[in-house]
């Protein structure tokens, strides 16, 4: 298992993400491991879900930093000390500079509870619900400069209910999360991906078959 690569997730909360990615990798399903959960909060559950699986920890507060460029360049030097060759946010609440970027070039994954481009930023479900659409979902990208905007690698569709809230609606696509996040992380990990652009090619993927427009009368 040592001679697998390593993963460094990056966590603010919960973890749930994170998560999955550890039981997609104790499962054989990504050909790497979480090696390194790094925090920028010490009280965050997600490294308490490490600590039970035996991953090591870290924790950089932001707080004692004077500037973001000096935040990041601490999480630079933690994360290449770990040897991880891929870097994933799950949940973390802090904007990185090109510090952070700049560091690991196309190898930073994100996940966004919406359909990118639309509704990026924050509360992606609760935008969804205010502008009125039929269908929402997840996106797994590269981390790029923007917010959000980065290159697409994987999303999931899910449909939008009438009587949705924002915490029902959120939950729908959380638990498409939790499938694609180690589902990017193995086509990473294989080498399927490429960056052509601001499309990202997958070798040997299958053509997605049509689905059906969502019938209001139905």
């Amino acid at each position: 298992m040592s001679d697998r690569p390593i993963i460094a997730v990056l966590v603010s909360g919960s973890g749930s993400n994170l998560q999955a990615i550890i039981d997609a990798s104790e499962r054989g399903e990504i050909p790497g491991r979480v090696g390194l959960v790094l925090s920028n909060k010490a009280d965050a559950y997600g490294l308490e879900r490490a600590r039970k699986h035996g991953i090591p920890t870290a924790v950089v507060n932001h707080k004692s930093f004077e500037s973001r460029e000096a935040f990041d360049a601490k999480l630079v030097e933690v994360i290449r000390a770990s040897g991880a060759v891929l870097v994933c946010l799950a949940g973390f609440m802090r904007v990185v500079t090109p510090v952070f970027l700049r560091a690991f070039p196309h190898r930073i994954l994100n996940i966004h509870p919406a359909l990118l481009p639309s509704f990026p930023g924050t509360h992606g479900p609760a935008q969804a619900l205010r502008y009125g659409v039929r269908f929402s979902g997840c996106t797994v990208h590269f981390l790029d400069e923007g917010v959000d905007t980065g290159p697409v690698i994987v999303q999931a569709v899910v449909p939008v209910h009438e009587d949705d809230t924002e915490e029902t609606l959120a939950a729908r696509i959380l638990k498409e999360e939790h499938r694609i996040y180690p589902m990017a992380i193995r086509l990473f990990l294989a080498g399927r991906l490429s960056v052509e652009g601001r499309k990202v090619a997958t070798k040997g993927a299958k053509k997605i078959p049509d689905f059906s427009h969502r019938n209001p009368d139905a």
